[in-house]
């Protein structure tokens, strides 16, 4: 049978229909899951490095201000034209938030996306870089005595009155507390300085007016948006406003650019008065961590604009906490974005970490920034207890004395014996031992007794504080408590921490046992066991009047040690780091009342902290002191005064010491736990020689690491290799020395400048590491004022070793300048 023509053709439309109508459901389907599956996967941030340069490098000078016709074209053609019409043409619409434009000092940008999405813009043309963002922490007064400032380079300048002014830190961190007496602008005292390199401006928010810039605050912003992406805020703590919930930013400003002669009072105690080391710097606030949460995106446009606002010195006591994945630390996108502050004239002062004392845990990679690590001030604050046997154990303290300032002796009771006999609570040493549940205990018994306390299980894993005793101490009416050690755990650390309730810390276990004994001694029991009568006595003595005996600058135990490493895998660059160290042990700064991670401060204007994030700022504002007296110094000159200068002997005259992992340990520190050093804030404003380097010296020392692949240094920093020729990374112009795999012979070129008013001649000596033999050419030579002198270092491995060994170059100048040049050396075969 044969079908019309007519007919043929609507079977041929109708197949045709069928086919176009199952392909779209086909791809409406494909589209749908592609979809689904997107809204699947977890959403993170992502931070993106483009090609083409920022807007201070958009022009020749190193950095073009906002009121430029230029820059906000240029920026506006970033931002517009380039990060938002690559998003927008990349991804799908509705599965990326853009976070933050990175449009000043480097291009690129944050997104919140999928892994899917993010794909797409790694292989896109003009994206140099994708990485995920690693997040951003913490890195959690008496020194401006140590350092001999009063006397030395503040009197150079004026005094206190006059230190540091014309010169703007930057602070990347939690915010400040604009109420802060440290940061109060004084009406008798105006600024003098002309701050035209700066151009200021005000966020404003909760808690922080409009006049909270107040010339000494002299500009502040907040950066959210990374922060808002990834958590949900708490609007009574995460404050979107340049506010310091959290205390940590105002205590790191305080240490850096605090008033000068600021009371510190806690608990209606009077412990003295606390300076900045410049304490008439200006702060610019930029807050990139809230707590709840912090992100590298909101840290990096945060450095962005401090760039673009015009800072002299950033410090980072916050940052990322582990190295990055999937590339070099050097060439990760913060430490790139470094790498252009420094290229546009800003000093990076950074934290270095906090995950001592094992090695290799330095979070400061590079070169281009100045890494700092944490040494003790010799302050401490000793308590003793007084036993009803008139023996005394000494301890820890921070608080006040027991009833009669410490005089009268009251019943001495064990945790364990005043608990409630049919109490219902889970039978935990939390409960039973350490004090921190009031509903353990039978009130009659420990009402107005000295309870002692074990720092045992819970502290150790974190679930028991010292905040919880006193909360209990208080709600039974304690006459005071101690905290001994258990035994099966040792002796613990005991960090003084002021509370307005009677308390002693015993750390040893064998004062502990001192003091146990003459409890049993004192105490009768039943056939049981059971006490039955307690006539024991204590009484706890004063713990807030400071010690300054004993040694100081000893390497903090927490304080991150090095070597530096170039990768997640270890493998060790040549680079010294940390670079210097700097007071950051148990020291008093700002704090705001609020108090969001620290409830145990809650109600405090001062907190006494422990960490480098307390470290770089005291070479923070060092480095603004430097900065004032030589305005012209780019800021690898002003590390090189640091580092050559560094002292490496303590208050007693003999090699530093550092903290090891026992508590009481200490052994001789070596460069990887101390860089260069003690910083020496008067030598370095007069250090006589330094050895600079500069953008392009970067580069060449990216492209001559071990293994490295060209591409990658181009990729992330936009400059070609061919260019840019180092034989050897080690022949960067640093302040230092190291080789960390030194096979045979090599040669290595130093090259130092006179800054001094007056032409000098120098005396080289070399102490070589062991296993190595050291020539340096010339020992004798003369260098005029802002001339140069090449040195040449001949390092020959005799032995080799397993460990780094330690030496130095040090040139003695005829004007009693003394020039050291650490090295530190593996010789690895003959």
């Amino acid at each position: 049978m044969h079908m019309s023509t007519s007919m043929a053709q609507k079977k041929a439309t109708f197949i045709a229909l069928v086919t176009s109508f199952s392909l779209f459901i086909f791809i409406f389907i494909s589209i749908f899951f592609d979809y689904i599956a997107c809204l699947e996967e977890d959403r993170s941030i992502y931070l993106v490095l483009l090609e083409g340069d920022g807007v201070a490098f958009h022009q020749d000078s190193p950095r073009v201000y906002p009121n430029s016709g230029a820059s906000i074209a240029h920026a506006r053609r970033l931002l517009e034209e380039s990060h938002d019409l690559l998003l927008q043409t990349t991804l799908d619409t509705g599965t990326y938030t853009k976070l933050h434009s990175f449009k000043h000092h480097i291009n690129g940008f944050a997104v919140y996306t999928t892994p899917s999405q993010v794909a797409r813009l790694r292989v896109m043309k003009g994206v140099k870089m994708v990485e995920k963002d690693r997040g951003a922490k913490m890195m959690t007064t008496y020194t401006p005595e140590l350092l001999s400032l009063r006397k030395g380079i503040w009197a150079q300048e004026g005094g206190e009155i006059n230190a540091g002014e014309g010169v703007v830190i930057g602070f990347v961190d939690s915010g400040i507390n604009p109420l802060h007496p440290s940061f109060a602008y004084d009406p008798m005292h105006t600024f003098t300085s002309n701050l035209s390199h700066f151009v200021p401006t005000c966020e404003t928010g909760p808690h922080f007016p409009l006049s909270s810039c107040n010339g000494k605050i002299v500009s502040a912003r907040y950066f959210s948006a990374g922060a808002e992406a990834t958590a949900t805020l708490n609007a009574s703590l995460d404050f979107l406003s340049p506010f310091d919930a959290d205390g940590h930013g105002s205590h790191v400003a305080s240490i850096a650019a605090g008033n000068a002669g600021v009371p510190v009072v806690v608990n209606d105690y009077y412990y003295g008065r606390a300076s900045g080391m410049a304490p008439r710097a200006r702060i610019a606030v930029y807050k990139a961590i809230y707590p709840s949460v912090g992100t590298l995106a909101d840290v990096i446009a945060a450095i962005d604009h401090a760039i673009l606002d015009g800072v002299d010195i950033l410090t980072l006591s916050i940052g990322p906490d582990d190295p990055p994945e999937g590339t070099l630390t050097f060439l990760s996108i913060f430490d790139i974005c470094l790498l252009y502050a420094q290229k546009a004239g800003v000093l990076v002062v950074q934290a270095a970490g906090n995950k001592g004392p094992a090695s290799s845990t330095v979070v400061s990679y590079s070169p281009w920034t100045i890494g700092v690590a944490a040494c003790t001030t010799g302050r401490r604050y000793p308590a003793s207890l007084l036993l009803g046997n008139g023996t005394i154990v000494d301890g820890v303290g921070l608080s006040g004395p027991s009833f009669g300032n410490g005089t009268i002796l009251q019943r001495l009771v064990l945790a364990k014996d005043a608990l409630k006999i049919n109490g219902t609570f889970p039978r935990t040493p939390e409960y039973i031992e350490e004090c921190q549940h009031p509903e353990a205990f039978d009130p009659n018994i420990v009402f107005a007794s000295v309870i002692i306390c074990t720092f045992s299980e819970g502290f150790y894993d974190g679930t028991s504080t010292l905040g919880a005793i006193v909360h209990t101490s208080k709600a039974l009416g304690f006459a005071a408590y101690i905290l001994v050690p258990n035994p099966s755990y040792g002796d613990y650390i005991a960090e003084p921490i002021p509370f307005d309730f009677p308390g002693i810390m015993i750390p040893r276990v064998a004062d502990a046992k001192v003091i146990l004994q003459h409890y049993e001694d004192e105490t009768k029991r039943d056939e049981k066991g059971t006490a039955t009568e307690f006539c024991a006595r204590a009484a706890v003595g004063e713990g807030r009047v400071a010690s300054f005996t004993g040694r100081s600058s000893v390497v903090s135990r927490f304080s991150s040690r090095g070597p530096d490493i170039i990768d997640m895998k270890g493998n060790l660059a040549d680079i010294l780091k940390p670079d210097i160290i700097a007071p950051g042990h148990q020291i008093w700064g700002a704090w705001t009342p609020i108090s969001a991670l620290q409830p145990m401060l809650t109600g405090h204007n001062f907190a006494l902290l422990s960490g480098t994030s307390m470290a770089a700022p005291h070479v923070a504002g060092i480095a603004a002191l430097i900065k004032q007296y030589n305005p012209l110094w780019t800021p690898s000159m002003i590390a090189s005064a640091i580092s050559t200068t560094g002292t490496k002997h303590d208050n007693l005259g003999e090699v530093l010491m550092a903290e090891g992992f026992q508590p009481n340990s200490l052994y001789p520190s070596t460069p990887l736990e101390h860089g260069a050093g003690m910083v020496n804030p008067n030598d370095a404003n007069d250090p006589g020689l330094v050895l600079s380097s500069g953008y392009t010296d970067y580069i060449s020392f990216l492209c001559s690491l071990p293994n490295i692949n060209p591409n990658k240094v181009t990729a992330a920093t936009g400059e070609p290799c061919n260019t840019h020729l180092f034989a050897d990374p080690h022949n960067l112009n640093l302040p230092s020395v190291t080789i960390s795999a030194l096979k045979g012979s090599v040669s290595v070129r130093r090259t130092v400048m006179n800054i001094g008013n007056n032409t000098e001649t120098y005396v080289g000596a070399v102490i070589p590491p062991n296993g190595t033999r050291v020539n340096l050419y010339p020992t004798l030579f003369t260098v005029s004022p802002q001339e140069t002198q090449d040195l040449e270092i001949q390092i020959s491995a005799t032995q080799s070793m397993e460990k780094f060994s330690f030496g130095e170059i040090v040139l003695t100048g005829s004007l009693n300048h003394i020039v050291r040049i650490t090295l530190s050396v593996i010789p690895v075969s003959i």
